[in-house]
C-alpha cells in the first residue's frame, strides 16, 4: 500500500504513482494545488501524444499529373529520445507523381506519424521519406525537417535560436540537381 502523501492519491505502482515519486523525488510538493494533479495530466498527455495516428493513405490517380507537389511549413513535435525534452519545427515534403497523387492531408500526417514518439530528427526525416516511396512508387520523395531542440536550448550547451535542417532525397530528387535545387529553392 502506498504511503499516505499530502495530495491525489494514485495507485501504487502506476504510472502516475511513479511520476509522482519522480517529482517528490526532485524535491517538489506534490500536495501543493499546482502539482496535486499534474502525474494524472503528464501522463495523459503522454499517452495521447504518443499514441499512433493511424490513417488511411488516400491515393488518386495522377492524370498526367508529372511535376513535383509540394507542401512547406507543416508544423511538428517530438520528444528527444536521448533527453526526453521536445523539438519541433517545420517540415516540407515533396514528390514527384509516377502513377498516383495522394490526398493532400495526408502528407502532414505522414509526418505526425513518425514524429509524436520518442525519436531523433534524422529518423523522422528517412522515415517520411521511406513510407512516401514505399506507398506512392513516386519518380523521387524530398523531405527536409527545420527543428528547434530544447534539449540544446534548456540544457548542455544552452543555444537558443539554434535551428537543426536534416534532408532526406530519393529517386529524381537525388539523381538530378537541377530537381533538387528547386524543391531546395521553394521551401527558402
Amino acid at each position: 500500500m502506498e504511503q499516505k502523501n499530502r495530495g491525489l492519491e494514485y495507485e501504487i505502482d502506476s504510472p502516475e504513482w511513479h511520476f509522482k515519486q519522480i517529482l517528490n523525488h526532485l524535491g517538489e510538493d506534490t500536495s501543493r494545488e499546482g502539482l496535486i494533479e499534474t502525474p494524472k495530466r503528464y501522463i495523459k498527455f503522454m499517452r495521447e501524444f504518443l499514441e499512433p495516428k493511424e490513417f488511411n493513405f488516400t491515393c488518386f490517380d495522377a492524370e498526367g499529373t508529372d511535376e513535383m507537389i509540394i507542401q512547406t511549413n507543416i508544423p511538428f513535435y517530438s520528444l528527444c529520445e536521448h533527453h526526453t525534452a521536445p523539438f519541433f519545427g517545420f517540415a516540407s515534403v515533396a514528390y514527384i507523381p509516377n502513377d498516383k497523387i495522394v490526398g493532400l492531408s495526408k502528407l502532414a500526417r505522414t509526418v505526425d506519424l513518425f514524429a509524436n514518439r520518442f525519436q531523433n530528427q534524422e529518423r523522422i526525416t528517412t522515415q517520411i521519406a521511406d513510407k512516401l516511396q514505399k506507398e506512392l512508387n513516386p519518380k523521387g520523395v524530398a523531405v527536409s525537417l527545420k527543428a528547434q531542440h530544447l534539449c540544446m536550448c534548456m540544457r548542455g550547451v544552452k543555444k537558443h535560436d539554434t535551428w537543426t535542417i536534416t534532408n532526406k532525397m530519393t529517386g529524381s530528387f537525388k539523381e538530378d540537381l537541377n530537381c533538387r535545387q528547386e524543391f531546395l529553392n521553394l521551401i527558402k
